[in-house]
């Protein structure tokens, strides 16, 4: 099985031993995004900004693998305040229609760089 490392100018660069993602045959396994504005390499600042922003950056992946949305079957979202779950809903409704991917949201003590939210994906390309 061929593996093929993917990048983006798009999102936020790497800021550890990590890939952006990986592409191994036709699934790609993304790494976790938090609010990183990719210029600026700053926090976005509130939350439902934050949650936006790590669905860009999520979204700038994709693309550079060659997906969308619509080919992510797992998504991962990691909160660090769980109160916030209906506001995930309402910002994830604006990027995914049905069938939706299969998904876990996890309540975590802190995520780097003080993110309120951080996400991860793993896309099937047809």
């Amino acid at each position: 099985m061929s593996k093929s490392v993917i990048t983006s100018d798009k999102a936020p660069a790497a800021i550890g031993t990590y890939s952006q993602a990986i592409k191994a045959g036709n699934t790609v396994y993304m790494s976790g995004q938090i609010p990183l504005d990719p210029q600026t390499m700053e926090l976005v600042e509130g939350f439902e900004a934050q949650t936006v922003q790590v669905f860009e950056n999520l979204k700038a992946v994709a693309e550079a693998a060659g997906g969308s949305f619509k080919d992510i079957v797992k998504l991962n979202i990691f909160l660090t305040d769980l109160s916030h779950f209906a506001k995930v809903n309402e910002v994830m409704g604006r990027y995914f229609q049905q069938p939706y991917p299969a998904r876990a949201a996890i309540g975590v003590a802190a995520l780097p760089r003080g993110s309120q939210v951080e996400m991860d994906a793993i896309l099937v390309l047809e």
